[in-house]
């Protein structure tokens, strides 16, 4: 897959993950566009990438991501690529959270972590279809694979990235096939989001290089760091899997 010359969108893309993208892609000469909740953070990235395009955008809200599609549409009608990254992760137990906190908390993080990527993913496709060569990057978690104990929305709505990654990459090989479609699935990375959680973390810009790397081998399913490594021991060995991740 070509990774030069195209028009980008990397959602979540003023930080973290999603920032360290935004650089690899601008490095090698991509239009990029990134969208982010916080203006604060997009004007960073915009004064540190001068040719970077940002669109605020809460992707919580259906009204923000029907505005991010026009916007797309009217100006960036050549996207050919679409990394839906953005994600959140709240840590709580369910019998000590407040019933009403959690109903809430519920919907917001099933909506930023999947249903946001799904109906962004389904209102992009249009322009996706009418390019030579187009892909979305769907990021995922290893935590899809065997969930912890202490975020079972966060595991639930990244095994729901997974499943679709799948099902939708099936969906295109056979309808659209100049439709590529990859999934990226993470170890634990050194992020906000990670703060204060776990040890043996890997960097953002060593998730963006071997991201990169796979897609320009076009290498479906991209398993970055230790997560090479649960694949194989939950292949093997799912009861020693589904203990290394529980209490992570």
């Amino acid at each position: 897959m070509k990774l030069s010359g195209r028009t980008v969108l990397v959602t979540g893309g003023s930080a973290g993950v999603g920032l360290a993208l935004a650089r690899e892609f601008y490095q090698k000469n991509n239009r990029v566009i990134i969208c982010s909740r916080s203006l604060e953070k997009l004007d960073y990235a915009k004064a540190e990438m001068r040719e970077i395009e940002t669109i605020q955008c809460d992707l919580a809200k259906d009204d923000d991501i029907r505005n991010l599609v026009n916007v797309i549409n009217t100006n960036f009608s050549d996207l050919s690529l679409l990394v839906n990254n953005a994600g959140v992760q709240l840590n709580y137990q369910f019998t000590e959270v407040k019933p009403e906190q959690a109903f809430r908390d519920i919907d917001w993080e099933t909506q930023v972590n999947f249903n946001s990527m799904v109906k962004l993913t389904t209102l992009c496709l249009p322009l996706l279809r009418k390019q030579t060569e187009s892909a979305i990057v769907n990021v995922s978690s290893g935590l899809a694979l065997t969930p912890k104990s202490s975020a079972p929305i966060y595991c639930a709505t990244k095994a729901a990235v997974h499943i679709f990654s799948q099902s939708l990459r099936y969906q295109m090989e056979n309808n659209a096939p100049n439709v590529a479609v990859f999934e990226a699935i993470l170890p634990l990375v050194d992020t906000d989001m990670t703060r204060g959680r776990g040890k043996g973390k890997i960097s953002p810009k060593q998730v963006a290089d071997q991201i990169l790397n796979a897609l320009s081998k076009n290498n479906y399913e991209i398993n970055v760091g230790k997560v090479k490594l649960l694949v194989w021991i939950n292949r093997f060995a799912p009861w020693l899997a589904k203990r290394i991740l529980r209490g992570s």
